[in-house]
């Protein structure tokens, strides 16, 4: 259960306006991206067109938007944040309805809504609300009684490695039924104060190739959102797999 002062030292260190000026440009260069893309398929469809005819023309685009389409590729990597707040603040952060590593979905989000059982859900509409979508978040917060303090008061980053978390997140999402994204969060005290926040990205489902501008786009932003919530960026790698 959140705790009144772990609510307030939230509040306090988030940069509302920064956040939300990230989380504009994000969105911008998002769409930008995706219509980027729609644009080259009918530049592919009109040059095919002007080099053979209209149906080698139709084909070529029909083959490029089926490729874009099909899913072939998994994303995986991991991230370490540092922040001033205390383990307590973060770990409700993370196991509320806008964990801090998702400020892109719920930021963008027309609705974020949490029902009583617990599972926060994300709806979206686009195509000028012709269509919609949703994330459906289920997370689930494990606070590991008197580990991680001890040692972790003195010591170099790789005394918070040997230490035991404060607590651990698991975040899961889905969307229309199927796995969207997973995440597990790992939450140690800092030996300086603050908090180390370790977060694993799993690869729970296969992306096509319309994700790829997606993706790029907001790992530009990514550190910049973090930042203005609180957190540091100390390390993160992110790769492709099938």
């Amino acid at each position: 259960m959140s705790t009144p002062s772990a609510r307030v030292e939230s509040r306090r260190r988030v940069d509302r306006d920064a956040l939300d000026a990230v989380i504009a440009g994000y969105h911008r260069a998002e769409r930008a991206a995706s219509w980027g893309l729609a644009l080259l398929v009918i530049c592919a469809f009109l040059g095919a067109v002007a080099a053979l005819s209209l149906w080698p023309g139709v084909a070529v685009a029909l083959v490029l938007a089926v490729a874009l389409r099909v899913p072939v590729f998994r994303r995986t990597g991991s991230v370490r944040l540092r922040t001033t707040a205390s383990p307590d603040a973060v770990a409700e952060e993370f196991a509320s309805v806008t964990p801090p590593i998702l400020a892109f979905q719920w930021g963008v989000a027309d609705g974020v809504r949490e029902p009583p059982d617990a599972t926060a859900a994300y709806a979206f509409s686009y195509l000028l609300g012709l269509r919609t979508a949703a994330i459906d978040l289920d997370v689930d917060l494990n606070r590991v009684e008197g580990e991680g303090t001890g040692s972790a008061a003195t010591g170099d980053g790789d005394d918070v490695d040997r230490e035991s978390p404060v607590a651990t997140i698991e975040i899961e999402g889905t969307a229309r039924g199927k796995p969207w994204g997973s995440y597990a969060v790992a939450v140690r005290e800092a030996p300086d104060g603050g908090s180390v926040v370790d977060v694993e990205l799993r690869p729970t489902r296969r992306f096509d190739l319309r994700m790829l501008p997606q993706g790029w786009v907001a790992d530009r932003y990514y550190a910049d959102a973090l930042a203005a919530q609180g957190y540091e960026v100390v390390e993160r790698s992110v790769s492709l797999t099938r």
